[in-house]
């Protein structure tokens, strides 16, 4: 009895339970997703027009980027306490507009309407703050594998819901709504008290690698399947049974990566030699915590300002023999007087900042900007694809919305893998890598501006996986350089940075320039038209949607824009590769030697 007792508390406080779970969490915490397949049926049943519902697609684009309340709390409430209020928020407000759409409730003003959509999308920031403050503290030498999945799953949870809802079955299209409402509930319901920090820093073994190869691999799969299976319903009319296959074998893929804790559970020895090596000094401590000094070191700081430029070009292991011998004569000459050594005031690149701390420092607003112009730039092709395919003659339009997700996907994973492999093997800084991926976009944005055969193809690959590395490698990044403590708050305030973007680059230039493009082919197509009938035809023609554009002129200004916007921002990275080198040798370098 007392044996199954300490298994039970073991297996309750692996760290690898706790990222299981919370991949779970993920895979239903991207309910923003599905509201291109909820809106339809909030339009007919409430009889909105289009700019109604774009009005909700805002309040929906805001509830989900807008992490304020997610992240200050996350400094003051456990974990537990967080998701519940997160799934209160999602069950409220989603719950609220089904009742309005199915009568159950009296319909209220679209303000209202608006504010239930932010207050059941808002919920999304509880969940996501959570798993990954839990998880990147759980895995402080993993933060980019682990940031990149759990980024990965929300990603692809619109896609995974709707797959369920396919399952049920349902005449009624507001049960969809329904589904979101209770089904996040209920997960969360159920694992909130497993997703916290649990000492994960103390659990590393050697299998930690062969564990991330297996969530990689289940990733890959999961994807392709996802992938395939979009595209046989879309392509072919299945009956109910072989659906309720496809959702079994999706379940499956989800469930499998909960063998991990299980194995080290059941397979617990005392650590070998090699694995209590892992945990020796300094490596028992969290990364940040190599650039700590006592009041009596010589700061950081003050030998950054007197050593030459060209020790940062030398080895790892002879710059840090230099900056010793420096550190050495600095500590002399402040002893005998000859030196005065500046403190500055606050923490130092790799320590503990708060948000205040954070915000008057270059390098957490070249992060800012960087990620504004690469994912901003990428959110504005998500959001357009369906005119986009349109005006160059594409009728199923369903297929590139679903193959910028499953790439979404890969490229969140994929980002935190490479990233992780740039900066544990090599300790150089991992923005090099979110330039890699805005160059990337700079290439998808010119292939579909110039609207070449295929381009539709191979610019969605290209812009869906750039635009999921910068959520992997952003929030890792921004842990390395401003610390845990206060990740929530942090992280939650650069994801601003995705709504401002829209905002701007699509709700303003694509739209404007699309409009305008519009017009110009109006105005061709009418130009043998007489005055009078053109008058009559603008006083009786009452369709909303008579600018249409066709051609890859449509879009061709707004991503050459684009492309050029994607490029500044791989400036911008490579200017904080530059500032942070010290910093990641400092971070990593000693654990490569």
């Amino acid at each position: 009895m007392v044996r199954l007792k300490e298994v039970i508390v073991t297996f309750f406080n692996n760290r690898w339970l706790v990222f299981v779970a919370a991949m779970w969490i993920q895979s239903c915490a991207g309910i923003g997703y599905l509201f291109g397949s909820i809106s339809p049926v909030i339009k007919s049943s409430l009889n909105y027009n289009q700019k109604q519902v774009a009005r909700l697609g805002v309040a929906k684009d805001l509830g989900d980027s807008v992490g304020f309340l997610a992240g200050s709390l996350s400094e003051v409430l456990p974990m537990w306490a967080l998701l519940l209020l997160g799934a209160i928020q999602n069950f409220v407000g989603y719950g609220w507009v089904w009742l309005i759409v199915t009568g159950k409730a009296p319909m209220l003003p679209l303000w209202v309407m608006c504010l239930l959509i932010f207050i059941g999308t808002n919920g999304e920031t509880y969940f996501n703050t959570v798993a990954l403050v839990s998880c990147v503290q759980n895995f402080p030498k993993n933060r980019g594998p682990v940031v990149g999945i759990l980024k990965g799953f929300a990603g692809l949870s619109g896609a995974i819901l709707t797959q369920i809802y396919a399952l049920v079955n349902s005449p009624d299209n507001a049960s969809l709504i329904f589904m979101v409402a209770v089904g996040p509930f209920m997960v969360i319901i159920a694992l909130m008290f497993i997703v916290r920090p649990v000492g994960g820093h103390r659990q590393l073994r050697l299998s930690d690698g062969s564990s991330f190869t297996l969530i990689y691999c289940v990733c890959l799969v999961l994807a392709a399947y996802l992938m395939g299976v979009m595209l046989v319903e879309d392509l072919v009319d299945l009956n109910q049974t072989i659906v309720q296959i496809f959702t079994a074998i999706l379940f499956v893929l989800v469930v499998v990566p909960i063998g991990i804790p299980l194995w080290l559970t059941f397979s617990s020895d005392p650590r070998t030699p090699e694995e209590e090596s892992l945990l020796s000094e300094p490596q028992n401590k969290e990364p940040e915590r190599l650039l700590e000094h006592d009041p009596n070191e010589i700061i950081f700081s003050e030998v950054e300002d007197e050593k030459p430029r060209e020790v940062d070009l030398l080895p790892a292991s002879e710059r840090q023999k230099r900056i010793a011998q420096l550190q050495s004569k600095l500590a002399q000459a402040a002893a005998e007087g000859a030196v005065r050594i500046k403190r500055r005031r606050g923490p130092h690149r790799g320590e503990d900042f708060d948000l205040t701390q954070a915000l008057i420092k270059a390098d957490f607003w070249l992060i800012f900007i960087s990620l504004l112009l690469g994912s901003g730039s990428g959110l504005t092709v998500i959001d357009n694809l369906g005119q986009m395919s349109q005006s160059l003659g594409y009728d199923n339009t369903h297929i590139f919305v679903s193959m910028i997700s499953i790439w979404n996907f890969l490229g969140r994973v994929g980002g935190g893998y490479f990233s992780e492999i740039v900066v544990r093997d090599y300790a150089y800084p991992r923005p090099v890598t979110m330039a890699v991926a805005q160059a990337i976009m700079a290439v998808g944005h010119l292939f579909f501006a110039m609207g070449w055969p295929g381009a539709m193809y191979i610019g969605t690959l290209l812009i869906g996986l750039g635009y999921g590395a910068h959520w992997a490698i952003v929030p890792a990044t921004a842990s390395e350089l401003f610390g845990l403590k206060k990740f929530g708050a942090l992280y939650n305030f650069l994801t601003l940075a995705n709504p401002a973007g829209s905002l701007v680059f699509s709700g303003l230039i694509a739209s404007y320039i699309y409009d305008s493009e519009a017009e110009k082919q109006a105005q061709q197509r009418h130009q043998l038209v007489s005055n009078s009938t053109s008058l009559l035809t603008k006083l009786f023609d009452t369709n909303d949607d008579v600018l249409k554009c066709e051609g890859s002129v449509c879009f061709f200004l707004t991503y050459m824009i684009m492309s050029g916007l994607c490029i500044i921002a791989v400036i911008l990275s490579l200017i904080l590769v530059r500032r942070t080198k010290v910093v990641y040798q400092n971070l990593y370098g000693k654990t490569r030697s």
